[in-house]
């Protein structure tokens, strides 16, 4: 069994910037994909960006040029640089982890609420 444990969510200005790690552990198969979700209070669930061991990276169009997903395969851990945050991005967002990305999805976190606001 796999486990995600996200961090770094919090309240920040907008214009702000913040961090967030997600490691995983347990049953780890590679290649495999690591990313985020973000989920809106009344909106709809939206990829926000999708890293594969090998290092290709998927973005949504929302956040290019914001934000930066990276990872430490040797930590099994991926990270979401957010630069130039919006009231927009306030949401909670979801680490994921994939062997099939996107067909399917094999595991998520808790979740870490990201509030952007003055």
């Amino acid at each position: 069994q796999l486990q995600l444990v996200e961090s770094g969510g919090g309240l920040v200005q907008p214009g702000g910037s913040l961090r967030l790690s997600c490691a995983a552990s347990g049953s780890i198969f590679s290649p495999n994909f690591m990313g985020w979700f973000r989920r809106a209070p009344g909106k709809q669930r939206e990829l926000v960006a999708v890293i594969h061991s090998g290092g290709s990276t998927t973005y949504a169009d929302s956040v290019k040029g914001r934000f930066t997903i990276s990872r430490d395969n040797a930590k099994n851990t991926v990270y979401l640089q957010m630069n130039s945050l919006k009231p927009e991005d306030t949401a909670v967002y979801y680490c994921l982890y994939s062997r099939r990305f996107p067909t399917s999805y094999d595991s998520w976190g808790q979740g870490t609420q990201v509030t952007v606001s003055s």
